[in-house]
């Protein structure tokens, strides 16, 4: 969907531990719907990414309805993307006196509101 330039408010969390893929699963659920469904849906589902999207949302819409003097009832999700960060490599000590090295990913969040059409 493509708004009109200044009408779109946005918030981003950088280095969420968790990996994009599994935030995703959730991003495509919340995508195109109305502030207000999101969170509903958001609420009930069964997984750890939950509470960091509905921080960032929250946040982005906050940042319409301070700098943009939207109405959050008006809001919908044109925007959701999770891309991978940096990994941070730790190591686990394995048989024999090896070292395994296990990769803990992160991931950057973006949400962007607009006011849907009517």
């Amino acid at each position: 969907m493509v708004t009109a330039p200044g009408t779109e408010a946005q918030a981003t969390a950088k280095f969420v531990r968790g990996s994009a893929s599994k935030v995703r699963r959730v991003l495509n659920q919340i995508r195109g719907c109305s502030y207000r469904d999101a969170l509903i849906m958001l609420e009930f589902m069964p997984y750890r990414s939950t509470d960091v999207i509905t921080k960032v949302l929250r946040s982005a819409v906050a940042n319409a309805e301070h700098n943009l003097s939207l109405d959050p009832s008006s809001l919908m999700i044109t925007q959701a993307t999770a891309d991978t960060g940096p990994s941070m490599k730790r190591y686990r000590p394995r048989a024999q006196g090896r070292a395994y090295q296990i990769k803990k990913q992160t991931c950057h969040i973006r949400i962007a509101v607009a006011p849907q059409d009517t």
